[in-house]
């Protein structure tokens, strides 16, 4: 099974991670973290599938954060890229995509991802809020 979601800013995505790490029963296979301008996009894949009472609620718990996202060409082959294995370095490399988190939810990677953007940038765009 496989989810993709955008989210608004940092903050929705960090909850949405704090809640997948706290659902032990979850088969999760990767989580990846991929930055857009103008959104973030979260990537679940999952080893196997939930019974219809917990894909409920998980699907509920996405849609009350973001939304499903319809990913374009240049996604499909980022996600498709790191699923066989290449490091999200070559992916960033070949793709132009920022993959800021593959692989185990860590939410470390998102902070240090904001700290080094708005040092660059000198200020807090929205979507890093």
């Amino acid at each position: 099974m496989q989810y993709l979601y955008s989210f608004a800013n940092v903050s929705l995505t960090l909850r949405v991670m704090d809640r997948l790490s706290q659902m032990g029963a979850l088969p999760l296979k990767s989580l990846t973290i991929i930055y857009l301008v103008d959104r973030w996009v979260m990537h679940l894949s999952l080893r196997n599938s939930l019974d219809s009472a917990a894909e409920g609620d998980l699907i509920a718990f996405l849609h009350e954060n973001g939304m499903p996202h319809t990913p374009s060409r240049r996604l499909l082959t980022t996600l498709k890229a790191l699923s066989q294995g290449q490091t999200p370095t070559q992916v960033m490399n070949e793709h132009q995509v920022v993959v800021v988190s593959h692989g185990v939810p860590d939410p470390t990677e998102l902070h240090e991802f904001c700290a080094r953007f708005v040092e660059g940038l000198g200020y807090y765009p929205p979507s890093l809020v």
